[in-house]
């Protein structure tokens, strides 16, 4: 098979019959090779919508949860389910299989979906990031989060990316079959130029941007969170190293996560770009997909699972109400936008309860 071609295209075949073929399975894959590839895929699929599903669950079934902030993993929470249900879910069905056996339709429903859905979930930890870089580094700037600020900023994510990803349906671009044939996504092996100038612009405006923005806000997220337990030591106060020490390890998980997430994918498309002729080979082609479609596992314990109170409604949730929180549940400074002079005489009033400075 000719790498340029599809299980919906054969040269013996008129191309008036295009998106009638039957699939054909392919031989660019050993068999094992598809099965090992849909193990994970199960895994990863279970993991993606139990931990998703969750964290919904939990949200909706307490709404005093519900605040500005927590509206936003919310969202990232929908779109990662979506990934799971729409991407990983029918790959490790067609790998089982071992070929995209359901059709050119569904292979561009499902590119569209994971298009869209990815794109929603990179661009709303993006505005994570932004937002979380106003509560701690400018809370003097007037821009405090509040459920409006965050349902607008969310309507401009879902749009956004939804202009980005009903593109290709409209010959922008276009869907297809990716690596090796048993997944869908954008047509990164198309040679034109209507291909390439969407390939660059997707590339700048929904990765290189977002990560640019991502690296910057936390960045300057950590370099406040010292200043501000250096400024706690000076007024007498003890800051907390242990939750200092926390709170770094949670933006670096941040970081991490997204970068083993995202960057291959980034990488393919500007590889694809800048080198046309460039072969790439099938299974090198499929895994920045798939490397991206374990984001939904990652998010939901870094962004959610990971906070106690969270955690703790969440283990009510899945004992029916029989679990009972023990211990403390610590104080960490509300989502809101305080000035600097209350923000050091929360954290000095609460040194004793180890107050986090950075609200994660």
């Amino acid at each position: 098979m000719d790498i340029n071609s599809t299980p919906w295209s054969s040269d013996s075949h008129p191309p008036s019959l295009h998106n009638e073929l039957v699939t054909v399975v392919p031989t660019i894959f050993p068999r094992l090779g598809y099965s090992i590839i849909s193990f994970f895929m199960f895994i990863n699929t279970v993991l993606s919508i139990f931990n998703n599903g969750l964290v919904i669950t939990v949200m909706l079934r307490n709404p005093s949860l519900l605040h500005p902030m927590n509206v936003l993993i919310l969202s990232l929470a929908v779109s990662d389910l979506m990934i799971g249900l729409c991407g990983s879910l029918v790959v490790t069905i067609t790998n089982y299989h071992g070929s995209f056996f359901i059709g050119h339709a569904a292979c561009v429903f499902q590119g569209f979906a994971v298009n869209y859905f990815g794109l929603v979930s990179l661009c709303t930890l993006t505005l994570l990031a932004y937002e979380r870089y106003n509560v701690v580094c400018k809370p003097k700037a007037g821009l405090m989060l509040s459920m409006r600020r965050s349902i607008i900023g969310l309507v401009i994510v879902w749009g956004f990316c939804l202009f980005w990803a009903v593109a290709p349906l409209l010959g922008w671009s276009s869907y297809g079959p990716e690596g090796v044939q048993t997944s869908c996504s954008l047509a990164w092996e198309e040679r034109s130029w209507s291909n390439y100038s969407y390939l660059i612009l997707y590339t700048l405006l929904c990765f290189i941007i977002p990560v640019v923005v991502i690296i910057y806000c936390y960045t300057k997220v950590l370099k406040s969170m010292n200043t501000l337990n250096r400024s706690v030591e000076l007024q007498g106060g003890r800051s907390s190293q242990k939750e200092n020490d926390h709170a770094i390890s949670m933006v670096l998980a941040m970081l991490i996560a997204f970068f083993v997430c995202w960057l291959p994918y980034t990488v393919l498309s500007m590889v694809v770009v800048l080198d046309p002729e460039l072969y790439i080979p099938p299974l090198i082609a499929t895994l920045p997909m798939y490397f991206a479609k374990t984001s939904p596992v990652y998010n939901p314990i870094i962004y959610f699972l990971s906070n106690k109170q969270f955690r703790d409604a969440a283990l009510e949730v899945m004992s029916c109400g029989r679990y009972i929180p023990h211990g403390p549940t610590g104080v960490s400074i509300n989502m809101r936008s305080l000035n600097k002079r209350s923000l050091l005489t929360s954290l000095s009033r609460n040194v004793n309860t180890h107050s986090k400075v950075l609200p994660l």
